[in-house]
């Protein structure tokens, strides 16, 4: 994997909006967009010895193997071509997978330039999310299992915010503005970032 890819890697929330940026920053910067549980998916559908060893973790209700997930995603990154770099949605999803990311206790070298985090409040993450399993229709996102949700995403995902933080990558954005603006501040941040590193 290059290690001059511009990799961005996205946190915040369910419902932060993540999906929805990734697809415009996908355009705007011709990158990749490499979500893990999509990669997981694909995987799994094609009956692949990674798609179903992860079946059966997944089907036990269990997370699947820090090691597991970054080789699934060191393998979809080494394939693409063409590309200046890789939207990261769902890894690191940990501290642990963040600096196994970094080279440490792990073969390969998966490189961030920058994460961005969406910051929502939490209130607003519920109404979003509740009012898209309405649309969905999913009876599963029930107002008790959302706030789980975001309880795990606060427990296991906001470490990461400190740890790329101190390694001077973070981009805070808020949230609570509409797409656009959302967009157009990321974007200002992006440049920035971009002018300092040339």
């Amino acid at each position: 994997m290059k290690q001059n890819y511009f990799n961005i890697v996205l946190l915040g929330a369910p419902g932060s909006g993540k999906g929805t940026q990734a697809l415009l920053l996908k355009e705007k910067y011709n990158l990749q967009h490499a979500s893990t549980g999509d990669l997981y998916r694909k995987e799994i559908a094609s009956g692949s010895p990674i798609g179903r060893r992860a079946k059966q973790i997944i089907d036990k209700g269990e997370l699947c193997p820090d090691e597991l997930t970054l080789d699934l995603l060191y393998q979809f990154c080494s394939s693409c071509k063409n590309t200046r770099g890789f939207l990261l949605d769902g890894v690191p999803r940990n501290l642990e997978q963040a600096k196994m990311m970094d080279g440490i206790k792990y073969p390969h070298t998966i490189p961030i330039t920058l994460a961005l985090y969406i910051e929502v409040d939490k209130n607003v993450v519920v109404e979003r999310l509740s009012k898209r399993a309405v649309i969905e229709k999913r009876s599963d996102d029930t107002p008790e299992a959302i706030w789980l949700r975001i309880e795990l995403y606060e427990t296991q995902t906001k470490p990461l915010i400190e740890h790329f933080k101190t390694q001077n990558k973070l981009i805070t954005v808020n949230g609570m503005q509409s797409v656009e603006d959302v967009f157009d501040e990321i974007c200002k941040m992006i440049g920035f970032r971009l002018v300092c590193t040339d």
